[in-house]
């Protein structure tokens, strides 16, 4: 089998058997290198087998910034990544900085299937994902017990959030949510699809004043770092029938 690309360029977030998801960030500088990138992945990724190690789905998502790309792999299990790292990655990954030099390999975190998600089916228009909005939140006690547990509190604090905005403030433009807990303790991630880039900055203009709800979203004491990046899907790899 050969792999496929979805036509939409967007993952199936809800497909049956995913037990695990890869999260990889890469930088390559330029909106013509990400261009490049994207093609060179493409290109490496369709002229090989698909690797029948439990990989589901790969899919590349290019940074509003300029620079980045989002890598969002969805995977039966852990070990199924590992197998496919031990046999397969290193030489798609050479023939990518072959066309594209210069790739820096920032951060990979693995994660869960998805812990929690929600649809925003009052307010969508049905469109398709014009960006994705990746949302990370570190926790302090990162591999211990303690900390899966305040990541879970806090994404029910935030569903808390969302559901008094139901009332307060219908979003306009949000899709979908899907928020993934880190296998290493320490991370939520929150995969965001939104209509616009605009419709997901028009929501955070319209903040003001915060929510109680959403003041304790953000100002968890447990909390320690974060970030907000914005992205557009652009290719979604799976294996063809």
């Amino acid at each position: 089998m050969n792999a496929v690309a979805r036509p939409d360029a967007r993952p199936d977030l809800h497909r049956p058997g995913v037990g695990a998801v890869l999260v990889s960030t890469w930088s390559v500088g330029t909106p013509e290198r990400q261009r490049a990138a994207v093609e060179a992945i493409r290109t490496a990724w369709e002229s090989r087998e698909w690797p029948d190690l439990g990989l589901l789905s790969y899919s590349v998502l290019t940074g509003t910034d300029g620079d980045t790309l989002l890598h969002y792999s969805q995977w039966t299990e852990q070990k199924a990544y590992d197998d496919f790292v031990r046999t397969y990655r290193d030489d798609r990954n050479a023939e990518i900085d072959a066309a594209v030099p210069g790739v820096e390999r920032l951060e990979l975190r693995r994660y869960g299937a998805i812990h929690r998600s929600t649809v925003h089916a009052a307010t969508s228009t049905g469109e398709l994902p014009g960006v994705v909005v990746i949302v990370e939140a570190d926790f302090e006690g990162a591999g211990a017990a303690v900390g899966a547990g305040h990541r879970e509190e806090w994404v029910d604090s935030v569903f808390a959030a969302l559901d008094e905005d139901a009332v307060t403030r219908p979003t306009t433009g949000g899709i979908s949510g899907q928020f993934h807990l880190s296998v290493d303790g320490g991370r939520v991630l929150n995969y965001a699809e939104w209509e616009s880039e605009q419709a997901h900055l028009d929501w955070l203009a319209d903040d003001a004043p915060l929510s109680e709800a959403w003041k304790r979203v953000r100002h968890d004491p447990r909390l320690v770092g974060g970030r907000v990046r914005r992205y557009t899907p652009a290719l979604s790899l799976s294996a063809g029938v």
